[in-house]
């Protein structure tokens, strides 16, 4: 056979051993370029805007000029196995013909005549210093994974995360990384309600470097070593511990991945953790066995690289959640119409490092994590993982910003029926103020009631519909949360329009106008953006509430009304309509978290205040007929929440600070956040109380203005069904907005 010919060859066939053995070949040659910061072994990334990316025999030519990432780019089924390369810049087909000797080579040659293809990824480099970190606070005394995890170095903090819980048959411990604990005997703590509590010492069992054929007994040899980085913490008590993952809940089995077991399926798989820093993470599986260059020309191997979700949702891991446990994020299953019931996650890999890696002497920030599977620490430290301890607890706190907005609209209804129910199930769609407020100044800035399995009403959009279990979780409810209505167009239909121009006339409050702006928008930009629909969504949920009070389902419009509280709460909060959501245009540099969770989270007791104070006298009115009317108000609402502070003030602050970013913040943007958060109460309050006297609600007898069970309410949110989750698209094409 002519291998010289390889524009029709099918390289499906190749193993991961093949894969190992060509990279370790070609080794000396790819790491004496420049550009080059890594290999790994996975397959093929394709970029969604290729043209093979949708159809396998899609034309593509070998050079493109628009570099790959991990973010524009997928795994697809007709994926090749390969060898990625990654690089620090992408050059142009100038500099290509400048530089032959930086050129990547397309394919391997092994002496035997195997060819393996290869696939060269831009990583996408920051130098800029490390941001200090923020305030850091745990609601729950029951320690778990997921909780940040400290040791006192050399006068210096060191920050990492809890993973899982393990036992050795005698003692249970903590797993974490053993560049976070360190020494054996070092105290080890972790923060509860922002302060430093201690959990137990570091044991001697711990794991560092380890040759790769000792690990991986089977593979081909590597000159290089693994990079394993596991230490456990002997805890004082475990009665203060439980096996669950914050953010996570329970776990399931851990996935045995060996040398035997490994295949190249995994790759793309689905994968999501909770760093004691970054919080909630979200990922897909990119590659094995990456390897780079260290200092001294010292080659280390990283088990799994894992990379962001899609393009609009990067892995923004930090410093402080090294020792995070990943799992697989198994997709949802439908049985006969319905959701199957939610497995728990099973634990994949410990993270020991991202975003800042060592390559040639200096620092470089990446957008991925790397991690070491589980099985193989287990394996190595002679250690079994524990998965039912202290188990059942909720396993998040809720949003301050949600839930105040949603309790604050309920005392602010005039209508005396509405008023009587919604104040007796204000324990199911938020918490009462009263409540909020001995709360917060007890420091408990998390979940300030418990309930058996049961999220508040006003933050189940994004605790159970984007971030759940994996059977309750709802594909498309992301763009139901945005809109990002100031991008402007550069296309021909809507030359120099943003959709706040646009919807100045009523015409254009229309999914199909929206959608065709966003195609356009992304057809003739460099910069993408998903087609967010917060508005319309609020028209689809304003419907139902109407349609369910004159049926009298009482149970369904309080569920609806509480779910409602979630979105005009996001639409009151300046990033969430803006295309700089979370820094400038195609940029993402966590400003959205620290100024919607972190700020609000760190000064509870003000917060409430101050919104109680921006409310005044304000009360609910009925002031919209309709869900057209009512997708109205909200995009007046985006008008009025700009006037009080855009989100350009936000970044551009953002960007300037370098330590305690929350309080600083709050100093800068305190006063005027509450005054949209007020804006967001009253808008919520007015939506609610216009819905249930259009639907007649009045009507409705006395004695069905009761306290709703939580179970009847879970039933109802945990329903795909209910208040179904859709896109543009599927509005425009199913008729859903009348």
């Amino acid at each position: 056979m002519n291998f010289l010919n390889l524009s029709n060859r099918d390289f499906t066939s190749l193993s991961i051993k093949d894969l190992l053995e060509a990279r370790e070949a070609y080794h000396v040659h790819l790491s004496r370029m420049e550009q080059v910061i890594g290999t790994a072994i996975g397959r093929f990334l394709i970029r969604r805007r290729d043209n093979d990316y949708k159809d396998p025999y899609g034309h593509e030519k070998r050079f493109q000029s628009t570099k790959r990432t991990l973010g524009n780019s997928d795994v697809r089924k007709w994926s090749w196995p390969c060898v990625l390369v990654f690089v620090e810049s992408w050059l142009t087909k100038e500099e290509m013909n400048a530089q032959p000797d930086d050129i990547v080579p397309p394919f391997l040659y092994l002496p035997d005549g195997r060819v393996i293809p290869t696939c060269v990824v831009c990583a996408g480099l920051d130098e800029e210093p490390l941001s200090p970190l923020g305030r850091l606070n745990y609601p729950s005394k029951l320690i778990g994974g997921g909780y940040p995890v400290l040791t006192d170095v050399q006068n210096s903090q060191h920050v990492g995360s809890l993973g899982c819980l393990v036992t050795d048959g005698e003692s249970i411990y903590a797993l974490t990384n053993q560049h976070v604990i360190g020494a054996a005997g070092r105290e080890t703590l972790t923060l509860i309600n922002g302060q430093r509590r201690p959990i137990g010492k570091a044991s001697d069992r711990q794991i560092g470097k380890k040759s790769f054929g000792a690990v991986y007994e089977g593979f081909p040899e590597v000159r290089a070593f693994s990079n394993l980085d596991a230490g456990l913490v002997q805890l004082d008590d475990v009665n203060n511990c439980t096996a669950q993952v914050f953010g996570l809940g329970e776990l399931g089995p851990l996935i045995d991945a060996n040398v035997n077991t490994l295949s190249l399926d995994y790759i793309g798989m689905p994968v999501r953790a909770f760093g004691g820093v970054s919080g909630e993470l979200t990922g897909r599986v990119f590659a094995f066995f990456y390897r780079y260059r260290s200092v001294g020309g010292f080659d280390f191997v990283a088990d799994l690289l894992i990379g962001p979700s899609d393009e609009r949702t990067p892995l923004r891991t930090q410093h402080g959640d090294s020792g995070t446990v990943w799992v697989y994020d198994q997709p949802q299953v439908q049985t006969n119409g319905s959701s199957a019931k939610a497995s728990r996650f099973r634990p994949l890999g410990l993270q020991w490092g991202g975003q800042k890696l060592l390559s040639a002497g200096r620092e470089i920030g990446i957008q991925f994590a790397l991690a070491t599977f589980i099985s193989t620490i287990c394996r190595e430290l002679d250690v079994d993982l524990i998965r039912d301890l202290n188990v059942g607890q909720v396993p998040f706190w809720g949003r301050l910003g949600h839930y105040q907005i949603a309790a604050e609209a309920c005392g602010l209804v005039t209508n005396k029926k509405l008023a009587a129910l919604l104040n007796k199930n204000v324990n199911r769609i938020s918490f009462d103020i009263q409540t909020i407020h001995d709360s917060s100044k007890n420091g408990k800035t998390g979940v300030f009631k418990q309930f058996s399995g049961f999220v508040p009403l006003a933050d189940v959009p994004d605790l159970v519909w984007k971030s759940g279990p994996a059977g309750i979780r709802r594909g498309k409810e992301g763009p139901n949360h945005f809109a990002d209505v100031d991008a402007v167009s550069p296309g021909p239909k809507f030359p120099g329009k943003s959709l706040l121009d646009l919807t100045k006339k009523a015409g254009n409050i229309d999914p199909a106008v929206w959608d065709t702006f966003y195609d356009e928008l992304n057809d003739n930009s460099d910069i993408k953006t998903d087609k967010g629909l917060l508005p319309f969504r609020v028209w689809q949920i304003y419907q139902e509430m109407v349609g369910f009070v004159k049926a009298r389902k009482v149970v369904d419009f309080v569920c609806a009304a509480g779910v409602l509280a979630h979105y005009v709460g996001d639409a009151c909060q300046p990033l969430h309509t803006s295309q700089f959501h979370d820094g400038p245009p195609g940029q993402s540099i966590g400003v959205h978290s620290m100024y919607e969770n972190t700020m609000l989270d760190s000064r509870p007791d003000e917060v409430v205040s101050a919104v109680e104070s921006a409310i005044g006298n304000h009360k609910a009115k009925k002031d919209v007929v309709g869900g057209k009317e009512a997708a109205a108000s909200i995009i007046q609402l985006f008008r009025d929440v700009r006037k009080a502070l855009t989100p350009e003030e936000i970044v551009d602050f953002f960007q300037t600070l370098t330590d305690n970013k929350p309080a600083r913040m709050w100093e800068e943007f305190g006063e005027r956040t509450a005054k949209c958060m007020a804006l967001g109460c009253l808008r919520l309050a007015s939506l609610w109380q216009s819905a249930w006297v259009e639907g007649g609600g009045d009507q409705i007898p006395n004695n069905m203005l009761t306290e709703i069970k939580t179970s009847a309410l879970r039933q109802k949110y945990e329903n795909k069904a209910f208040l179904e989750s859709m896109s543009l698209k599927d509005m425009v094409e199913e008729h859903v907005l009348e």
